[in-house]
């Protein structure tokens, strides 16, 4: 069931659809204070930036997603399979530097390429 996140300050510029939401509840007293405890939100599907506010709307995955308040703290995760294959561009660019004062060879190197757009 999905569920809608409002925010009324700018959100990270990272957090992106396919994300994974998460929230932590807080305390106040005595401070800002962190709860131990981490719940599981759900799968970001869309996120709105109208100027004012950003909604964040998740496909919840758990009953506890239900019960996220404006106190608690709530973050992302980015999804290792998409996020940490590889760099991605359209340009790379690699400098080898000999910073001996004695001549060396390089017998050998590798760059592993994924085209990252079509």
């Amino acid at each position: 069931m999905p569920i809608d996140l409002t925010f009324n300050s700018p959100i990270n510029m990272s957090c992106k659809i396919g994300d994974v939401a998460y929230y932590t509840p807080t305390s106040t007293q005595g401070g800002f204070t962190v709860d131990n405890n981490t719940f599981l939100i759900g799968i970001i599907n869309s996120i709105i930036d109208n100027g004012t506010t950003v909604v964040i709307n998740c496909e919840t995955t758990g009953e506890s997603a239900e019960l996220v308040t404006q106190e608690d703290f709530v973050f992302f995760s980015k999804n290792n399979l998409l996020e940490l294959k590889s760099l991605r561009g359209y340009y790379g660019q690699a400098m080898f530097r000999n910073n001996s004062s004695h001549p060396a060879e390089m017998y050998a190197t590798a760059c592993g390429i994924e085209e990252s757009s079509k």
